[in-house]
């Protein structure tokens, strides 16, 4: 079975419920945009409008088959997941965007969801978390910067929601948000080519130093985008631990416990990344719809010197297990 492991869908029937709830979500301002919806959390920095392939089940099933693609894992749309509104708003904000991405998969299965969860209220996102496991998701992707610009995953705040994805051994996928919390890379197209890799960095980094990633080591984490530049500053992720060995994570036990997709665009990379991290622990992923990710996925894959038990591995064999697929 060939299994993307990275992909965000909004349902369609997602914006329609937005526009018929709008009254439950004060904290949710609707700007519609060419025919879609933007959004303004907290009366915070508007969105980007939800793109057309964002919801485009026919398109993205059309592409699923031309990559002879069977399975693909989608996460919502992380623009949209409203770190900013207070916690039992973005409750019922996340609920609503489980409920709807629980029904696609089930009008279409080879959609396997990922839940959304209020990453601003540990406690809450706990109980969403265990809502989505009930209703058979078997965990969530959630975002590198929770309460907004400048949240941390580590945040002590969090720890229910860090606790319940390890007693449920959830699969946590981490995922970048769209402001990397550095205007620099707001030019050139950097905010997608450089950005997306140093806010994953930093907030891998720091669940790795503060002891999450071995903590809760029952939860399953992915690091997105390669693993995010892990592996390349593993020399000196390791010598500053060396240097403060008694308050901080081990780098490399936690590289060996992480999970990765394989969106590194360039087979010397891909190559690299297993060297370092195992090429057990990695899963092929497009990051689909966005043009920033890899669209021909499987070949990137076969250029790179895997063996063929590698091959399989990566290209569906670990995603399998890991989602009881």
């Amino acid at each position: 079975m060939i299994i993307d492991c990275h992909a965000h869908l909004v349902p369609p029937g997602l914006l329609e419920a937005i526009r018929s709830k709008a009254a439950d979500f004060p904290s949710v301002r609707l700007i519609e945009e060419g025919g879609s919806l933007a959004f303004s959390f907290a009366g915070g920095k508007p969105t980007r409008p939800v793109s057309k392939p964002l919801g485009d089940l026919a398109g993205r099933l059309q592409w699923m088959d031309g990559q002879k693609i069977e399975r693909q894992v989608v996460g919502g749309w992380l623009d949209m997941f409203a770190y900013e509104i207070p916690g039992e708003e973005g409750m019922r904000w996340s609920q609503l965007i489980n409920a709807h991405m629980v029904e696609t998969a089930k009008t279409q299965p080879r959609f396997v969801p990922l839940a959304s969860v209020p990453m601003q209220d540990g406690a809450r996102a706990a109980e969403v978390l265990q809502d989505a496991h009930a209703a058979g998701l078997k965990g969530a992707m959630i975002g590198t910067q929770p309460k907004g610009k400048g949240g941390v995953l580590d945040d002590p705040s969090l720890q229910p929601f860090w606790e319940a994805a390890d007693r449920l051994g959830s699969i946590v996928f981490i995922h970048p948000v769209f402001e990397s919390g550095d205007d620099r890379v707001h030019d050139y197209g950097m905010a997608n080519a450089v950005g997306r890799i140093t806010d994953s960095l930093i907030a891998m980094s720091r669940i790795i130093y503060s002891g999450h990633v071995t903590r809760y080591s029952k939860a399953k984490i992915v690091a997105s985008t390669g693993g995010a530049a892990l592996p390349y500053v593993l020399g000196r992720l390791r010598r500053n631990y060396e240097l403060d060995k008694d308050k901080l994570g081990n780098p490399d036990e936690a590289l060996a416990m992480l999970y990765y997709d394989a969106i590194v665009q360039d087979p010397r990379t891909l190559r690299y990344m297993a060297d370092i991290v195992g090429a057990g622990r990695i899963m092929m992923g497009s990051d689909m719809p966005f043009p920033i990710g890899d669209l021909t996925p499987l070949k990137t894959i076969e250029a790179t010197a895997f063996t063929d038990a590698e091959r399989a591995s990566i290209n569906g064999g670990l995603a399998a297990r890991l989602f009881g697929l």
